[in-house]
């Protein structure tokens, strides 16, 4: 990891940090070109959209692929506060985002939710889903931003 990879971890989080405020569950994920230039920023919006898929990253995938060509999507990271679960990888495989890059797993993140209703997280790390699809999705992760699992203090009723 870099400390480019570590300052958009944490500007992702940054973002989960404002979805938590605006009464979303608390991730965030942004979209960066071949640069590190910002294009995209997108945060949870599950309660206030009143839409279960509102995750970050599928509404970051849903903007994104319809901004930008295929070739330049494959080009582009997508950078999480969190792993994406099964079906935020499968939009992002089906966008054709060619990086993950995110901050705490889905393992960290089933401990600090617990068996909250509202999280139901499946144990199916996102490699898995990507390795089942035909074209390559690379993915880096976790990497420990110690904001990643403070975002969600309090916040699950585990």
């Amino acid at each position: 990891m870099t400390d480019t990879d570590v300052r958009l971890l944490r500007r992702a989080v940054a973002i989960a940090r404002l979805a938590r405020e605006s009464g979303n569950h608390p991730f965030g994920a942004i979209l960066v070109d071949d640069t590190g230039g910002v294009l995209l920023e997108a945060q949870n919006t599950v309660e206030t959209g009143r839409d279960a898929t509102g995750h970050a990253e599928t509404n970051l995938a849903r903007m994104a692929s319809a901004r930008y060509a295929p070739a330049e999507l494959a080009a582009m990271t997508m950078y999480t506060s969190a792993e994406p679960c099964a079906m935020c990888s499968g939009a992002v495989y089906w966008a054709g985002i060619g990086t993950v890059v995110y901050a705490l797993s889905e393992a960290d993140l089933a401990i600090i939710t617990g068996a909250d209703e509202h999280n139901p997280t499946m144990a199916l790390p996102c490699r898995e889903v990507f390795a089942a699809g035909q074209r390559p999705t690379s993915v880096r992760g976790p990497v420990a931003v110690p904001e990643a699992s403070g975002v969600h203090a309090g916040f699950w009723n585990n």
